[in-house]
């Protein structure tokens, strides 16, 4: 269960009413590797497979789903168990050290280890760009897109709180869309629904109605996505990793205008 009716007091046009009204509930998912606990993840407990998935291959733990040997769902406890395949080198010792050793929140800022870790990526980016796309996407394409995430956001359009994350083709056609009350599980959701279907990503459109922070562009970059679109703001950091990997990176797609940060020459009108 991961939304419930609650009772409360509206006031609307003058009117103090008693009404019904239906919010999310979050929970801390326990996510264990190789039988060691990872992280807790702040989620709406839904898609978990492909929230697990996900969130293994944006942290560099899997390539590819084919390096998960079995995974295992037990939501009574609010646990996901992950056994990697034999030949998969995995050293939790070494997740214990740094930044992915804690609870991954809601909020997801981007605290000092975050900023290191970016800092980090920027500068393995040098040897290791997103491949050109071969054929140009027109705007209208990416305003299609954005349009057709806000109207399949189920969750959002019921209750207003959560965020939502979609993949589509360069010909704008929906591949996937996730919602979570984190903008970083959703995207952590879509890129793993694409890994259970073996999907490449080198030719896809993420969108997100999420801030363009650099922990979600850092997402698009590890999946290879070239162009990242939302409805909302890019921040400083999220646009340096754009550059750095060479991400067509949009903002503010809203009725016929866009911001575009970087790589603008992909978008045609």
């Amino acid at each position: 269960m991961f939304k419930r009716k609650v009772n409360i007091t509206r006031i609307k046009k003058g009117q103090k009413l008693d009404e019904i009204d239906i919010v999310l509930i979050e929970q801390a998912i326990n996510l264990i590797v190789n039988s060691k606990s990872l992280v807790d993840i702040i989620c709406l407990a839904d898609d978990l497979k492909d929230l697990a998935v996900g969130f293994l291959f944006s942290v560099g733990i899997i390539n590819s789903y084919m390096d998960i040997k079995e995974i295992t769902i037990n939501e009574l406890e609010n646990k996901i168990m992950i056994e990697l395949c034999d030949n998969k080198d995995f050293n939790s010792t070494e997740f214990e050290k740094n930044v992915f050793n804690r609870v991954i929140d809601t909020t997801c800022g981007i605290p000092s280890p975050w900023r290191d870790l970016i800092k980090s990526k920027i500068r393995e980016a040098k040897d290791s760009k997103i491949s050109d796309v071969k054929n140009n996407v027109d705007s209208k394409i990416i305003f299609s897109s954005i349009i057709k995430m806000q109207k399949e956001t189920h969750l959002f359009r019921e209750t207003g709180g959560c965020h939502g994350a979609a993949i589509f083709d360069l010909d704008g056609n929906l591949i996937t869309i996730k919602e979570d009350i984190g903008r970083h599980n959703a995207i952590d959701k879509v890129i793993g629904e694409l890994l259970l279907k073996d999907e490449s990503f080198n030719d896809k459109i993420l969108a997100t109605t999420g801030r363009l922070t650099g922990d979600s562009v850092l997402k698009a970059a590890r999946a290879n996505i070239p162009i990242v679109a939302s409805l909302s703001a890019a921040v400083e950091s999220g646009i340096r990793i754009a550059f750095a990997y060479g991400i067509t990176l949009i903002g503010f797609v809203r009725g016929n205008s866009m911001n575009i940060y970087s790589r603008a020459d992909r978008i045609i009108e």
